[in-house]
């Protein structure tokens, strides 16, 4: 039984990444942005208190530097999500020096985003493993009675 769900697992994530980029209500080029024009990821990813998520950008953060009238809300299709059970935090992550390529892959050579890490369990603590971070359950989840 073991076996078997760690093959499960395997297959989990191996659907979990290398998945095809979505499809985004507006065309937007990380390469063009991120690459060309080397803006940093908190330009339009802002990561407000206490700190656990990253925004996604809003319309006036385009208009910023894009001319134009942006007053309706985008409806930008997630490409990472970590479940609710997981006590994630990115200011953790970014305090402790990791870039955002580690867990999002290279996201400044890429016209559209797709998921291309690994972001499950596994993934998740092979990094802490590498990074000498603790693995401790109860590090990234509640502890349960």
């Amino acid at each position: 039984m073991r076996k078997f769900v760690g093959v499960l697992l395997l297959l989990l994530c191996a659907v979990a990444v290398g998945q095809d980029a979505p499809q985004q209500p507006v065309p937007y080029s990380h390469k063009i942005h991120a690459g060309d024009l080397q803006l940093k990821c908190s330009m339009c990813h802002s990561n407000p208190d206490p700190g656990e998520t990253m925004t996604l950008p809003k319309p006036q953060v385009c208009g910023t530097c894009h001319a134009g009238k942006y007053d309706r809300q985008i409806k930008w299709v997630r490409v990472y999500e970590v479940p609710s059970f997981v006590n994630f935090s990115h200011r953790k992550h970014i305090d402790a020096k990791n870039t955002c390529e580690e867990c999002h892959g290279p996201v400044a050579t890429r016209a559209e985003i797709a998921r291309e890490t690994d972001l499950t369990m596994g993934g998740c603590m092979n990094c802490h493993r590498e990074k000498k971070a603790s693995i401790d359950c109860t590090f990234c989840h509640d502890q349960r009675n």
